[in-house]
């Protein structure tokens, strides 16, 4: 079985991202709390005489620096129409910095829990963000950053699965099948839906990525910001079967349009985008599995159970995506 090369994150020491914020000036008080993320490492570190910040170690290699500066320019074109992004704090005239061979990027610290998306006036609350963050993002495009499509979170994905050896022998021949079935109908979603708009997104806008305070959320972390079609952020929103999915989706869109028309030919990709999401992640796991943070949090992955599991989800997915849209229109 094919694996990576060991992640150059284990010389991340805590000595070493305090050392990192001293040298843009700043002075930590000691106190230093590790955030949930994988993709990157991400810290909450306490300040002398100013409140605490997060500090973003990028993964190397993933982001170039022109794609991290576009990351940062869309968050602060956000927070510039009184949008709740969470841009980052330039020091220096600059939004990323370098230290010993990482890239970092330091934000205001925000508070916040999950919010309660089984609840249509959080739900509504939220469309009317998402209607403001796209109409922000629909004014231009990345030049640098990726497209999410068919190619980038199904194809390439599926390849790496496929030709690295990741399933079980007993297994591979079955999830084969299946997975080649599942583009066939992901292609026919996409030819339904026709040539809609990729704009600028959040890209990766799950309840993890919104912190809900008594003023409403804050949409944080947009590492994943690429281009793609809206519904990809609004998506993630839903929960349940397809009736519970359906009422929560008019709640969304409800709130929406009072800012962004919204293109109702991409309720043909909700279910498409949700099984390329699926195929992406079980490659993104085997991408990083040399990583020693993902084995203790993924104990899972790399299992029998996991990949019949798999199996089983995307048969799942073919029958949903075959059902249609949540909404006829």
């Amino acid at each position: 079985m094919s694996r990576s090369p060991p992640h150059p994150y284990a010389e991340l020491s805590p000595d070493r991202i305090l050392d990192a914020i001293e040298s843009l000036g700043l002075v930590p008080d000691g106190h230093l709390l590790a955030l949930n993320s994988y993709e990157n490492r991400v810290y909450r570190v306490g300040l002398e005489d100013a409140p605490p910040v997060v500090a973003k170690f990028y993964r190397p290699g993933r982001w170039s620096d022109v794609q991290i500066d576009e990351e940062h320019v869309f968050t602060a074109e956000l927070a510039a129409h009184e949008i709740p992004a969470v841009p980052p704090i330039a020091i220096g005239g600059r939004w990323q910095h370098y230290f010993e061979g990482f890239r970092f990027a330091l934000t205001p610290m925000r508070g916040g829990r999950e919010p309660e998306l089984d609840d249509p006036e959080v739900l509504e609350w939220l469309g009317r963000y998402m209607g403001r963050i796209h109409a922000v993002g629909a004014t231009t495009r990345f030049g640098a950053r990726p497209t999410l499509d068919i190619e980038s979170f199904g194809k390439g994905p599926s390849a790496f699965l496929l030709e690295g050896g990741w399933l079980p022998p007993d297994l591979e021949a079955a999830y084969r099948a299946t997975l080649a079935q599942a583009l066939e109908v992901i292609h026919a979603c996409y030819a339904e839906a026709g040539a809609v708009t990729c704009i600028r997104l959040h890209g990766d806008c799950h309840r993890g990525n919104l912190l809900w305070t008594d003023a409403g959320p804050h949409f944080v972390d947009f590492d994943d910001a690429r281009l793609g079609p809206a519904v990809q952020d609004l998506w993630m929103l839903l929960s349940g079967n397809r009736q519970e999915m359906s009422q929560q989706l008019g709640c969304v869109l409800a709130g929406y349009e009072a800012f962004q028309p919204f293109d109702y030919r991409e309720l043909h990709l909700i279910e498409a985008l949700r099984t390329l999401r699926l195929i992406h992640f079980s490659a993104w796991l085997a991408r990083r599995w040399d990583d020693p943070a993902f084995p203790p949090a993924f104990p899972w992955f790399d299992t029998h159970h996991y990949w019949q599991g798999q199996i089983l989800q995307l048969q799942q997915q073919i029958v949903a995506m075959q059902e249609g849209p949540l909404w006829r229109f």
